[in-house]
C-alpha cells in the first residue's frame, strides 16, 4: 500500500480539532471522508500534531496509505475537491516510504500565536486572532519569554487534562515581535505539552500588559503549578506553522 504525505492548511474554526472524536466534526473525519470518496476505502489519516478545536494550521502534516499509487497533483486535486465546502485545503501530496510517520517522524513543530493589540475589534481576522485592546510591551514580553526557553518541567503550562508522560519539555526558541497591530508570539521545540503555547501566552500578555513583571515568568515556571501561571488563551489566534522532518522544514513549501 504506497504511502504518502499531505500538506494541509486549514481554518479550525467549527470543527472539534485534528482528531476524530463523537462529539462533532474533526479535521481527521473530514480528510478520511475525502480519502475515501477518492479510492473507495476508508483509511486513517494519521496527523503530526492534534490541534484543539478553533486551532489553524498552515502546514499541517499528515500521513495516508491509498490501496494504489496516483500521481500526486491528481491526489491534491480530488482530496481537494471531496473536501469541498470545508475550510481544508492539501497543499500537497508526495510518496514516502513505508517508515515515515507523520508524528513520530517529527524532529520539530513551530507554532505561531496571533494577538491583534488594538481597541477595534476585526472584521477580516474575527476568529483568527485574540484581540487584546490597551496596549502590550512586546520587549517586556521577550523578557518574561526568555525564562522560559530551554530543557525544563512545564508543569505550570500544562493543561490538567494533558496525557503527557513527562511535563519536562525542551523550548528551542520563543519570539515576541510587532507587526503594525499585531503582535506574534512563535514557539519551537520537537513536541508540546497540551495547552502549553496557550498557556504560555496567556502569561506573556500579563507581563505585556505590566501586571507581570518579566521575572515574574521565571517564579511561575520554578513553581510547577498550573495555578501559578497566567489565563490560556484562546484557541482562536494558535497556528500550526510547520512540521520539520531531518532538518527539512515542511512548511507547505513546494
Amino acid at each position: 500500500m504506497p504511502r504518502y504525505r499531505l500538506t494541509v492548511e486549514y481554518d479550525g474554526g467549527g470543527f472539534v480539532g485534528w482528531q476524530r472524536q463523537v462529539n462533532g466534526l474533526s479535521i481527521q473525519e473530514a480528510l478520511e471522508t475525502a480519502v475515501e470518496r477518492f479510492c473507495g476505502e476508508r483509511l486513517t489519516v494519521f496527523g503530526a500534531g492534534r490541534t484543539d478545536a478553533g486551532v489553524h494550521a498552515l502546514a499541517q502534516v499528515a500521513h495516508v496509505g491509498l490501496p494504489r499509487p496516483a500521481p500526486d497533483d491528481v491526489i491534491r486535486g480530488a482530496l481537494n475537491h471531496h473536501l469541498r465546502p470545508h475550510r481544508i485545503t492539501v497543499l500537497s501530496a508526495a510518496p514516502v516510504s513505508d517508515d515515515f510517520d507523520a508524528r513520530l517522524s517529527a524532529i520539530g513543530r513551530v507554532y505561531r500565536y496571533r494577538i491583534l493589540n488594538r481597541r477595534a475589534p476585526p472584521a477580516l481576522d474575527r476568529g483568527r486572532a485574540w484581540q487584546v485592546a490597551p496596549p502590550l510591551d512586546v520587549a517586556a514580553m521577550q523578557a518574561g519569554a526568555e525564562h522560559l526557553i530551554g530543557h525544563h518541567d512545564f508543569s505550570t503550562f500544562r493543561d490538567s487534562l494533558c496525557q503527557a508522560k513527562s511535563p519536562v519539555k525542551t523550548l528551542d526558541a520563543l519570539e515576541v515581535t510587532r507587526a503594525g497591530e499585531e503582535i506574534h508570539i512563535e514557539a519551537r521545540a520537537r513536541s508540546f505539552l497540551h495547552h502549553q503555547v496557550r498557556n504560555m501566552v496567556g502569561t506573556l500578555k500579563l507581563v505585556g500588559l505590566r501586571q507581570w513583571h518579566p521575572d515574574d515568568v521565571a517564579r511561575a515556571l520554578a513553581a510547577r503549578d498550573r495555578r501559578a501561571g497566567g489565563p490560556t488563551a484562546p484557541a482562536e489566534g494558535l497556528y500550526l506553522v510547520a512540521v520539520r522532518y531531518d532538518e527539512i522544514v515542511n512548511d507547505g513549501s513546494p
